[in-house]
C-alpha cells in the first residue's frame, strides 16, 4: 500500500482540532498549499483526519458549530482555495492508502486509493505491477483534487481525462453520511465529482479507479528554436500532432530565456516535446520520427533525440519545472484559436517576463474528446487550443508584480475576455466569473443543481472568487 500516517487516537480526531491562535495552527495552515504563496484568509479551527470516520466527525463537529468547510489533500491548487476565512479547514493528507485488484475475466485491473495519495506514489505502486493511470504531470500533486477537476494526465489524449478512469467514489456529505456514488448509485453526485473541483459539495474519502496496462516503451524527444519562430514552429507541430497517433503527447513550453546556442543569443525560447507511451519499441520511435525531419531543425538551439523514459523520468523532469518553496501563480485558457495565433499573442509577454523562471505550458490535443471518454462528467474540453500560463518566483516583494504580468499576459492571449478555464489551475480571483467559465453553461447549471440538492445548508464552501 501507499505510505500511511498513524492512525488518530481513539475516540475521533487524532489529537484535538488547533484552533486559530494556537501552537501549530500557522503551521498546519501553511501545509494547506504547497505554493510559498500563500493567501491571508485564516480558518477558525483546522482538523486533520487520519481515517475515513474523521472525516464523518468533522463534518458533524462544523455543523453543529456554524462552520462551513474547505479542505485538501495536497495542497496543489495554485490560488489557495482550501484557504477560507471564519470556517473549519479539514486536512485530509494522512488519507493516502492505495490497494489494486488484478484483472479478472474482462473486469479490468482497478485500485482503491485514497485522496492524499500522490502521482509519484501512484507510479512507484503501479509499475511494478505492470500498471498505469494517467496521474498529474507534476509528481506531488495528489489525487484527490487532480481527479475531482477532471485530470489532464499522461497519456490523456489516449487514456482521457483522469476522471473518465474513476469507477466508484466514497464520499462524506452535508448531512455526515458516508455514501457510495457511481453511475447506478448516487449518479447526480458521481457526475459532479468527475470535474466539479473545488466547488464539490462533499469530501470524498475514497476513489476506485480502473487502471492500463503500462506502455511496453515510452519514448521522449524535444526541440528547441528561438522563441522569434513561435508561428512558424506551432504551425508545424500542431500540423505534425494531430496526424500522430493519440499515444503520443505533444506539448509547447514557451520560457523568457535560455542558453546561448551556435547560430542564437541567449534569450527566449520555445520547446515542442514529444513523448510516445507505445506498444512497442518500434512502434514508439516510428511515431516520433517527425520531429526528428523538421523541415527546419537548423534553427533548433537545443535537441533531445528520441529515448526511452519512464514515468518516474518525466516526474521528474516535471519538478524542475515546478520546484518545491517558490512563489506560484497560475491562469488557463481554452480557445476557439489555433495555437499558432494564441501562443503569437503571448509570446510578447513571456520574453518580457520579470522572472525568468516562468513559463506558458501549452499541450495540443490534451486530452480525448472521444465521446465514450467524455461521457457521465461534468468536465470537458472547451476549445480548439490550452494553454496554462504560470508566474514563479521566489521573493514576496515581487508578488503584486508578478501577478500583474500573469494577468497581463492573460489578457493578451484572452483580447476578447470570453475564453473558457480549467478548474483545476484557473486564477479563481481575477474575476467572478472564473469558475462559472471553467464549464459548458448546461454543466454549470446542473453543478448547482446538485449543490443545492446535496449542500442545502452551504456547508461545504463552493468557488473561491474576487
Amino acid at each position: 500500500m501507499c505510505p500511511r500516517e498513524p492512525a488518530a487516537a481513539e475516540g475521533g480526531f487524532p489529537g484535538t482540532p488547533v484552533t486559530r491562535g494556537e501552537a501549530g495552527y500557522e503551521a498546519a495552515r501553511s501545509a494547506a498549499v504547497w505554493n510559498e504563496r500563500r493567501p491571508q484568509r485564516f480558518p477558525e479551527v483546522i482538523v486533520r483526519a487520519a481515517r475515513e470516520a474523521d472525516v464523518a466527525h468533522a463534518v458533524t463537529y462544523a455543523r453543529t458549530r456554524g462552520l462551513r468547510i474547505s479542505m485538501y489533500s495536497g495542497g496543489h491548487n495554485w490560488s489557495g482555495s482550501p484557504l477560507r476565512d471564519r470556517g473549519l479547514l479539514l486536512d485530509l493528507s494522512a488519507l493516502r492508502e492505495c490497494h489494486v485488484a488484478p484483472a479478472s475475466g474482462d473486469a479490468p485491473a482497478t485500485a482503491t486509493v485514497e485522496p492524499a495519495a500522490t502521482g509519484r506514489e501512484l507510479v512507484a505502486f503501479l509499475t511494478p505491477r505492470d500498471l498505469a493511470f494517467p496521474v498529474g504531470h507534476c509528481p506531488t500533486v495528489a489525487v484527490g483534487g487532480f481527479l475531482l477537476s477532471g485530470g489532464l494526465g499522461w497519456n490523456s489524449r489516449a487514456w482521457g481525462a483522469s476522471c473518465a478512469d474513476v469507477l466508484e467514489i466514497r464520499a462524506v456529505t452535508a448531512d455526515g453520511r458516508t455514501v457510495t456514488c457511481s453511475e447506478t448509485e448516487n449518479p447526480d453526485l458521481f457526475w459532479a465529482a468527475r470535474g466539479a473541483g473545488p466547488g464539490f459539495c462533499a469530501v470524498v474519502t475514497r476513489f476506485r479507479l480502473a487502471l492500463h496496462p503500462h506502455p511496453a516503451s515510452i519514448m521522449t524527444t524535444s526541440l528547441t528554436f528561438p522563441l522569434t519562430e513561435v508561428a512558424r514552429v506551432t504551425r508545424w507541430a500542431e500540423r505534425t500532432a494531430r496526424g500522430l497517433p493519440p499515444y503520443v503527447e505533444t506539448a509547447f513550453v514557451l520560457t523568457p530565456s535560455g542558453p546561448r546556442a551556435a547560430g542564437a543569443p541567449a534569450g527566449p525560447r520555445i520547446t515542442v516535446t514529444a513523448t510516445a507511451f507505445a506498444s512497442a519499441h518500434s512502434e514508439a520511435l516510428q511515431a516520433l520520427e517527425p520531429f526528428a525531419c523538421c523541415p527546419f531543425g537548423e534553427l533548433a538551439t537545443g535537441r533531445q533525440p528520441a529515448a526511452p523514459t519512464s514515468f518516474a523520468a518525466l516526474h521528474e523532469g516535471a519538478m524542475s519545472a515546478w520546484p518545491p518553496a517558490h512563489r506560484y501563480a497560475a491562469d488557463t485558457l481554452w480557445s476557439p484559436d489555433g495555437y499558432a495565433t494564441q501562443l503569437t499573442r503571448i509570446a510578447d509577454a513571456v520574453a518580457g517576463a520579470p522572472s525568468g523562471k516562468s513559463l506558458v505550458l501549452s499541450p495540443v490535443l490534451p486530452v480525448s474528446e472521444h465521446p465514450a471518454l467524455l461521457r457521465n462528467m461534468a468536465f470537458a474540453p472547451l476549445g480548439e487550443s490550452y494553454l496554462v500560463c504560470y508566474a514563479i518566483w521566489e521573493d514576496p516583494a515581487e508578488d503584486e508584480a508578478q501577478m500583474r504580468w500573469l494577468r497581463g499576459a492573460m489578457a493578451a492571449a484572452d483580447p476578447q475576455g470570453d475564453g473558457f478555464r480549467y478548474i483545476a489551475e484557473t486564477d479563481l480571483e481575477a474575476d467572478a466569473a472564473r469558475a462559472r467559465r471553467s464549464y459548458a453553461p448546461a454543466a454549470w447549471d446542473r453543478l448547482q443543481e446538485i449543490k443545492a440538492q446535496w449542500d442545502p445548508d452551504n456547508l461545504f464552501h463552493s468557488y473561491l472568487a474576487p
